[in-house]
């Protein structure tokens, strides 16, 4: 069993990396930020969505031989998870009203759901007393995996936050398109990663930055479409 300390340590580094992004993206709704109970729920249940997730690629990885369609199954299941517990939780109550309320409530979720994935992570190195694995781990999770999530959830938020004024059908349109490009950037990353090359990885890094990049100024375009109506 894994001791209390060890435990404790793996939950402050897996949460802190997730609370500081968490920290730097709702600075970007800062003019009508959302009610802080729902934020916590919304963490809270993407980090539910990993139990829930695990053994579904658990059992995807018993029975996909093939590496790549893996990588793309996983990335769907975490990135469907993710749209439902937004879907469930947040875009039901009368907060959702606005289009930059969408990426923020997504990258909320995304976010729970990466600081319980940094834990378990941290965890096995840790309870071996690898301390300078497990330092490397969450340093790696903080610049990639967390980046990850945060990006590809903020992609699904965006398309869905273009389409608030739009006609039913446009907005399912968006809604299809903002998962497929969630899913494909988690799948490319997944396969770089898995390449364990470090050409491939630092590479990859630069791309995840570049999407956070473009995602930051879409961010502007949406506040422009929330103030304007």
């Amino acid at each position: 069993m894994t001791d209390p300390k060890t435990i404790a340590i793996a939950v402050v580094g897996g949460l802190v990396p997730a609370l500081i992004w968490l920290w730097f993206w709702l600075r970007e709704d800062k003019e009508k930020p959302e009610p802080k109970g729902l934020l916590a729920l919304t963490f809270i249940g993407g980090m539910a969505a990993v139990i829930f997730v695990l053994p579904l690629e658990k059992f995807a990885n018993t029975h996909i031989a093939n590496q790549t369609t893996l990588l793309v199954v996983w990335s769907a299941l975490e990135e469907i998870a993710k749209f439902a517990i937004v879907a469930l939780i947040a875009l039901k109550t009368p907060f959702a009203n606005e289009p930059i309320d969408y990426p923020i409530y997504f990258i909320t979720t995304a976010l729970g759901f990466a600081a319980l994935e940094n834990i378990l992570f941290l965890l096995h190195p840790l309870s071996i007393g690898d301390g300078v694995v497990g330092l490397i781990t969450g340093n790696l999770r903080f610049l990639g995996a967390t980046l990850l999530h945060s990006a590809a959830s903020a992609l699904m938020g965006i398309s869905m936050g273009l389409a608030f004024y739009k006609p039913r059908l446009a907005k399912k349109f968006y809604t299809v398109i903002g998962l497929l490009a969630a899913i494909a950037l988690h799948g490319v990353f997944n396969f770089f990663i898995m390449r364990e090359s470090g050409g491939s990885t630092i590479s990859m890094f630069g791309f995840l930055w570049v999407v956070i990049i473009i995602i930051m100024l879409l961010f502007e375009k949406i506040r422009r479409i929330s103030n304007i109506n």
